[in-house]
């Protein structure tokens, strides 16, 4: 049994027992019909361990070029994990046997209209990543310490749509992570108080 995923389960389960108010949204932003979707937080199981972390395409249709994590939306009959799962293994080549599920933390529903399910996992370290070229321009893996420090996250505005929206920006090795991702990854550290453990 790895420490590692001991110590985020236990975090996980503490963190998620509790009601948490003001997590991020953009539920607000939202269209009136959302549709469900699953990423998956892959969590390498290092002394230092980081997160598994995607550019999208340049040419895409919807978030061109920005970081994300593999992920998307639900094929019919699937479930957060499942598709968390699929869609890692369609993006990163990432077989499902090597994935240990922790949760599903909490729901996104997105200015664009989806409904997201982040699923907390661990992966072995220096797992073999095969991008799929269609979905991934390239891929890194960030601090896990690093994007859940509180310190790391700019609070920003930008004009969607005629309204001021909120976001947040963390900066890392010029990677510019921002939007659903970052917001995720904020909701994600007040739930695991990774850092307030790293301190005690």
């Amino acid at each position: 049994m790895s420490e590692l995923f001991d110590r985020l389960s236990r975090l996980f389960s503490e963190g998620h027992g509790v009601e948490l108010p003001g997590l991020r949204s953009d539920a607000s932003f939202a269209p009136p019909e959302v549709r469900p979707a699953a990423v998956l937080i892959a969590v390498t199981d290092r002394r230092e361990p980081g997160v598994i972390l995607t550019h999208r395409p340049p040419d895409m249709r919807a978030h061109p070029g920005q970081v994300a994590f593999p992920g998307g939306k639900l094929d019919p009959g699937e479930d957060a994990v499942a598709a968390a799962l699929r869609e890692a293994h369609e993006e990163l080549g990432i077989n499902p046997p090597d994935v240990r599920i922790i949760g599903a933390s909490d729901r996104y529903v997105t200015a664009t209209g989806y409904d997201v399910t982040p699923v907390l996992a661990l992966v072995p370290p220096d797992l073999p990543i095969v991008p799929n070229p269609v979905e991934v321009a390239g891929w890194f893996e960030a601090p896990l310490g690093y994007i859940l420090d509180a310190a790391n996250h700019a609070h920003k505005e930008a004009e969607w749509r005629g309204r001021i929206r909120p976001y947040i920006e963390i900066e890392w090795q010029g990677h510019r992570i921002w939007g659903v991702t970052a917001a995720i990854i904020a909701n994600l550290s007040r739930r695991l108080a990774w850092l307030d453990q790293a301190r005690d």
